[in-house]
């Protein structure tokens, strides 16, 4: 009995502490639903490092083996719960970091301080450069027309503070963004690109302006509600919000899009390139006899327009999770930005993982349960083979010293 006491107590301790790491990087995770191994970073830090130094007593390779363990089941969760392996750097820096972790920790206990600093600087090192870092501006940037009701440059209302939205702000790293009020102010404005979102009603001869520019070669972004959801403090019927529905069915038709049928709800859209978008309430655009395109993408005359029937999807609260931190992919909960960006011309970063839906996400988290419990049990047999050959090279040199002295 006491023996399967011990061995169960053991065992305890290979397996809870790298339980306690794939959870605490799971809450963190959760906020943003980024299946990105650096999110244990941070508690693998936290965790291992005062655990490495109490199962040093015991023996140094305990804190090695949680070490492992914890982050392979950090990484099994992340290539399970997102179906698409893990960033390279990630498979290998999250393991260097968490042996770095550890062993720091064990070192500390073994009053060994040089090993144990340069040991918890690696760590430091791997904190600072593997995650993703935030979005730093590019030197030279082209002019962005902006065309729209929605409030991404002031407070709702006339009488509002000036205040970009945080997509504005992300935008404003790769463009010199510039509002304007009037599509006939486009030609004066030296804008090749502009981004068109819930704009007001336009006259006939606007709209007909609106072709003329993209049909002489410019690079439309079109985002259109039939349905906004766009919150806002003002009663309905006041002239300051923005339009409920979209206002350019005519420029549409022109163009010979077709719209299906709005999807009523917020939905996590996943691109053929694993790429994340998030709308509320959004429209299938299509030309006639093709299949709806997210975006659709057109080429009229030397100009092309990327389409999207929905404008809720750069409202910050469908992509960011820290309203802080727009320029920090880390902070993000969907692609939204960087697509919204690249669909305009610019370079941005990607490559971020996401978790795809419940199903996939309770099989990573089984997965990696049952795959730590399994290396716990493979550590437990290894370490009592150790212990027990430590045990009998100590009785076999206590016999040679006892032998010496007989003789």
């Amino acid at each position: 009995m006491m023996s399967f006491v011990r061995c169960l107590s053991r065992l305890l301790t290979l397996l809870l502490p790298a339980t306690l790491m794939l959870l605490a990087g799971l809450a963190a995770a959760w906020r943003t639903g980024q299946a990105d191994p650096w999110r244990w970073s941070w508690p693998t830090l936290l965790l291992l490092v005062p655990t490495g130094w109490w199962l040093a007593r015991r023996d140094f390779l305990h804190a090695l083996w949680v070490g492992l363990g914890g982050a392979g089941m950090a990484l099994i969760f992340c290539a399970l719960a997102a179906a698409r392996m893990p960033d390279p750097w990630a498979i290998i820096g999250l393991p260097l970091l968490a042996l770095a972790a550890a062993g720091g920790g064990a070192l500390l206990w073994q009053r060994r301080w040089l090993p144990a600093c340069v040991a918890l600087a690696a760590v430091l090192l791997l904190l600072g450069f593997g995650p993703t870092r935030p979005i730093s501006s590019q030197p030279d940037r082209p002019v962005l027309a902006v065309i729209t009701a929605l409030p991404l440059f002031w407070e709702e209302g006339w009488a509002g503070t000036r205040r970009d939205a945080p997509i504005v702000t992300l935008l404003r790293s790769r463009f010199e963004v510039r509002p304007i009020d009037d599509v006939r102010a486009l030609a004066a404005s030296d804008a090749p690109v502009l981004l068109l979102a819930q704009p007001r009603p336009m006259t006939p001869q606007a709209l007909v302006a609106l072709d003329r520019w993209v049909r002489d070669g410019g690079r439309l972004l079109l985002l259109t509600d039939p349905r906004l959801r766009w919150p806002s403090d003002l009663p309905l019927g006041d002239r300051r919000r923005a339009p409920m529905v979209g206002t350019l069915g005519p420029l549409l038709a022109h163009w010979g899009v077709r719209g299906g049928a709005v999807r009523d709800r917020e939905m996590r859209h996943f691109l053929p390139d694993d790429r994340l978008l998030t709308m509320a309430g959004m429209q299938p655009l299509s030309l006639e006899g093709q299949v709806a395109a997210v975006p659709l993408r057109l080429r009229i005359g030397r100009g092309e327009v990327l389409l999207l029937g929905d404008a809720d999807l750069i409202d910050d609260r469908l992509w960011l999770a820290d309203p802080a931190r727009p320029l920090d992919p880390r902070a993000w909960s969907a692609d939204t930005p960087a697509l919204v960006a690249q669909w305009l011309g610019a370079e941005m970063p990607d490559g971020r993982r996401w978790m795809r839906n419940v199903a996939d996400v309770r099989l990573g988290l089984r997965s990696a349960l049952l795959a730590g419990t399994g290396w716990a049990i493979v550590g437990l047999m290894l370490l009592r083979r150790r212990s027990g050959r430590n045990g009998m090279r100590t009785k076999s040199e206590n016999k040679l010293v006892k032998g010496g002295k007989n003789g």
